[in-house]
């Protein structure tokens, strides 16, 4: 059987990271390879931009998740 890392406390917002950076930087991974040319990366302003306005509409969103769950509790 497969084993399996249990989630932290960072498990979904990585993921979220993770994401950005595939879709705006079209990078592989946010992990550190320990090489150059794994590690360092060439991007557009305009794709940094886009990855930055990204990551605020997810902290908005979650800011605003919380905000609404501290309403309800």
């Amino acid at each position: 059987m497969p084993r399996t890392t249990p989630a932290g406390p960072n498990t979904a917002r990585d993921a979220q990271l993770l994401e950005i950076a595939e879709g705006h930087l079209f990078l592989e991974t946010l992990e550190t390879r320990n090489s150059d040319a794994l590690d360092f990366h060439d991007a557009s302003v305009w794709a940094i931009r886009s990855a930055l306005e990204a990551a605020f509409e997810a902290g908005r969103r979650a800011g605003n998740a919380t905000d609404c769950d501290d309403i309800h509790s």
